[in-house]
């Protein structure tokens, strides 16, 4: 509205309907620009995140591994530096120097003596004889080279003259039919291609140093057969752990080689995981994976058709399919926090620092029920989480309605406050954990793989990946060498282990053997 100074006109009442006029386009002017700005920040704030998942770890905060490589590197610049130092005899050494500075060598550990005597048995000051008073012992650490070995099997065979027909010990079964490897070889390839990352050709290039020429492709041959055979033992998993009232969930992507279209599609890996130890639950933990060529919520529906329970998840909306089968979902707060540490980090926003310090004292009073029974946790919850979460929903309730609605302070308020019965879930259930990070940690292994392997060869490919980190997980979630496990359980099935006994190899019925 323009306004014509030289003809203003003289009536009151004329004069207060243009300043009202002026009033509410002013008004309208200021929503606007606060919409704009809203919508400024929001982009901005989209900018900055892609950022971080690109440049963030170089711009924003050191990775973890880079911190380590550092840490490495400073390390050693303190051993040149002590190697400079003059030895001093052990009687001599100062506080906190010595022994107390090295790691501690387990009692399993092969040991092989080396003893240092003296070549002359008369003293070198008077030249009397010298009698034993004890030893000194000292311990260092060594490291033999893994090697291959060839398994020579003999079978005699015995002739009856008397008849003529010859008899001879059976072949051994082979778990690989008419191939080489031992149960042990395939153990090795299991783990160095699913546990340590290296993909198969890097495998055959370290076998190729040592004068055996495995060509990837039998490499991928032992894979599928020995995830043959461990098939049914991942089933099994899935039954104990589906057998579970509280259980967590998450997906990760997996690129899988898609050779119709010359390119990579990107399919699903499913992880559900049970963990009682929180709150002493009897039952051992387990995670157990399952792939899927796409992320379509028919899928998850179709692994829990037998579960009744709880289940904790993220915010993927399609676990909202799982409600009508009388799945409780629990959410997770650590997700929630998530969406506040972002704004945060990109506004330095108040708000957004004040609802983090909320969900921190949330964690507070977790960190002190740790470990505790299911109903203590439950009682404690009630009555140091309660407030706390009653509080925290009204005031977010209250800041909601004081922020651009098209904020991103908004969008993270409105994250929480439409999954707070969700997230509220664990006050009245002390199963029920404040995350899902025991199924995030799961996953991680997965992303490992993902940057070593880039991409798995197809469907099949990317379900052995699946059958074999769900044993190899859960043998780590029950304190077992993963190698020795897999090791044993491939000797045992190949010899023939009862079908109806499988239970026993279940990592945490498993006993190392002898």
């Amino acid at each position: 509205m323009e306004l014509n100074l030289a003809a203003l006109p003289d009536d009151v009442d004329a004069l207060h309907q243009l300043v009202r006029q002026l009033a509410a386009e002013r008004a309208g002017e200021r929503r606007a620009l606060s919409d704009a700005q809203a919508e400024i920040e929001r982009l901005r704030l989209i900018v900055q995140k892609l950022q971080r998942l690109q440049f963030g770890r170089r711009t924003e905060r050191l990775d973890g591994n880079q911190l380590e490589l550092g840490l490495e590197d400073l390390g050693a610049d303190i051993g040149r530096a002590e190697e400079l130092l003059p030895t001093l005899p052990a009687e001599q050494e100062p506080a906190g120097r010595g022994r107390s500075d090295r790691p501690s060598l387990p009692e399993h550990l092969e040991r092989e003596d080396v003893s240092l005597d003296l070549e002359m048995k008369a003293c070198p000051c008077c030249g009397g004889a010298l009698h034993a008073i004890g030893e000194t012992v000292s311990e260092m650490l060594d490291w033999v080279p893994a090697r291959l070995r060839v398994i020579r099997i003999r079978r005699p065979k015995y002739g009856c003259r008397a008849c003529g027909s010859i008899h001879q010990a059976s072949a051994p079964e082979r778990p690989i039919a008419k191939g080489l490897a031992t149960p042990g070889l395939l153990a090795q390839v299991l783990i160095s291609k699913y546990c340590d990352h290296l993909p198969l050709y890097r495998q055959s290039q370290i076998f190729a140093r040592q004068g055996v020429e495995l060509d990837r492709s039998t490499l991928a041959n032992w894979v599928g057969g020995a995830a043959w055979w461990l098939e049914p033992l991942r089933d099994r998993l899935a039954e104990h752990v589906f057998a579970s009232q509280k259980l967590f969930a998450d997906d990760t992507p997996i690129p899988v080689l898609d050779p119709g279209r010359g390119r990579t599609k990107t399919g699903r890996l499913w992880v559900y995981a049970r963990d009682d130890r929180p709150w002493s639950g009897s039952d051992p933990p387990a995670a157990v994976y399952f792939y899927s060529p796409d992320r379509r919520a028919e899928r998850p529906v179709a692994h829990l058709g037998r579960f009744k329970g709880t289940l904790q998840v993220d915010g993927y909306v399609g676990f909202e399919q799982l409600v009508p089968t009388g799945i409780v979902l629990a959410a997770c707060w650590s997700h929630t926090r998530r969406k506040f540490y972002e704004v945060h980090q990109a506004t330095g926003s108040p708000i957004a620092a004040e609802a983090l310090r909320r969900i921190g004292e949330l964690y507070a009073v977790e960190d002190r029920i740790r470990g505790r029974s299911a109903e203590l946790r439950r009682t404690i919850r009630r009555e140091l989480a309660l407030p706390l979460v009653d509080r925290l929903k009204h005031w977010l309730e209250a800041e909601l309605h004081r922020v651009p609605p098209r904020s991103p302070l908004a969008d993270a308020i409105r994250y929480a406050l439409v999954r707070w019965p969700a997230l509220c879930r664990y006050i009245e259930d002390g199963r029920v954990e404040l995350d899902t990070n025991t199924v995030e940690r799961a996953i991680r292994p997965i992303a490992l793989g993902r940057k070593n392997h880039l991409f798995a060869g197809s469907d099949g490919g990317a379900d052995r990946w699946a059958i074999v980190c769900s044993l190899i997980t859960t043998a780590k979630l029950n304190d077992r060498e993963p190698y020795t496990y897999l090791k044993d359980v491939l000797d045992r099935m190949t010899n023939g282990h009862p079908a109806n006994r499988i239970d026993d190899l279940l990592p945490w019925n498993w006993m190392p053997p002898a």
